[in-house]
């Protein structure tokens, strides 16, 4: 089936915004992952889900774009997209990604820690009204 020059741009265009997106997920997974290097099964296993979901949403996205027409230079361009992402946008995002990460846990123990602050000071003083019962006695 021959597919007009409109529908061939739009195809190309969203392939590669398909390959920006795994090279997002990617760096998301990077990032959850962490540096730790866990057993060789258990990474095996991770990232066998994690490209299972990849093609998922990929997959999702090309339809909702009605860009389904895979053909062999649709993957390709999904490739091309994934390198493009991997070589001028993977470094600043993953830079954003930390920082993110980074202030969400901040922000977290510092509520966590305002949250539970009070019940601290009751658990002490029920603490240390109790020694001192049995230090008097």
């Amino acid at each position: 089936m021959i597919l007009p020059i409109s529908v061939q741009a739009r195809l190309v265009f969203f392939c590669l915004l398909a390959g920006v997106i795994t090279g997002g997920l990617f760096d998301l997974y990077r990032i959850m992952r962490g540096l730790k290097n866990p057993n060789k099964v258990v990474t095996f296993i991770e990232d066998t889900l994690f490209w299972i979901f990849t093609a998922i949403v990929v997959f999702i996205f090309l339809v909702f774009t009605k860009s389904t027409h895979l053909g062999m230079y649709a993957y390709m361009f999904i490739a091309i997209g994934l390198l493009i992402y991997m070589v001028f946008i993977s470094k600043i995002f993953l830079i954003i990604q930390y920082r993110i990460f980074n202030s969400i846990g901040k922000i977290s123990r510092i509520f966590m820690n305002t949250i539970l602050y009070p019940f601290k000071i009751g658990f002490y003083k029920v603490k240390f009204k109790n020694k001192k019962k049995i230090i008097k006695k």
